[in-house]
């Protein structure tokens, strides 16, 4: 059977210090750079299937921002506006098409069309772009890093896919009592790459016909 086509992504990555490889609650990394933060705790592959008690998570990151170079970053209201703003110019510049985005404080969601650009290269624009947009209007240091390095990214391969993610990063702000988000470069979904007026020649259609049952 021919492998889905992929339409778009769903990237995560969150804000400095948190997430850390050695995080209670597991992670996906393999090691632990850092000496310094490898003495907070053993690196556990995955996400735990007992999760630890809050306060255990708490207490690690209480005790790792003592030791980080930066404090722990949570973006305040104005820190979120200027993150914005950079997403902004970078979708514009790049020509990104992004269907959902939800700026939290210490963590971010984006959900953007498929592009000539793969994940980690728009996470990485989108980082830049924003960490430039905070040190410009001074609410961040030149070195001050903002964004834990890389992210996460979720292959989505079906248009019923991009709505339930859609709607899922907007309820992210509405879950953790914070108000919803509406943001000008983010663009409602029409359904690509089988919306009105799509191409009957497109490979995702003809992806999806050999993948229908007959």
């Amino acid at each position: 059977m021919p492998r889905p086509i992929v339409i778009a992504y769903h990237l995560i990555w969150t804000a400095y210090g948190w997430w850390l490889p050695n995080d209670p609650r597991g992670s996906t990394s393999r090691r632990v750079a850092s000496d310094v933060l490898a003495e907070l705790g053993e690196l556990h592959y995955g996400r735990r299937k007992i999760q630890p008690p809050r306060r255990v998570v708490r207490e690690f990151y209480d005790r790792a921002g003592e030791v980080l170079k930066f404090a722990l970053l949570e973006l305040s209201a104005a820190d979120v506006q200027a993150v914005a703003e950079g997403f902004s110019d970078a979708i514009a510049r790049e020509r990104y098409t992004c269907y959902a985005c939800a700026i939290m404080p210490d963590h971010v969601h984006v959900l953007i069309r498929k592009h000539k650009h793969q994940a980690e290269q728009m996470i990485e624009v989108l980082q830049s772009a924003s960490r430039l947009r905070l040190s410009t209007l001074g609410l961040r240091t030149p070195d001050h890093p903002v964004w834990a390095t890389g992210g996460w990214k979720v292959f989505l391969d079906h248009p019923d896919a991009v709505r339930q993610r859609t709607h899922y990063i907007e309820q992210n702000p509405i879950k953790h009592r914070l108000p919803a988000q509406c943001w000008s470069f983010v663009k409602p979904y029409d359904g690509w790459p089988f919306h009105r007026g799509h191409s009957p020649n497109s490979p995702y259609v003809n992806r999806a016909s050999l993948d229908s049952p007959e």
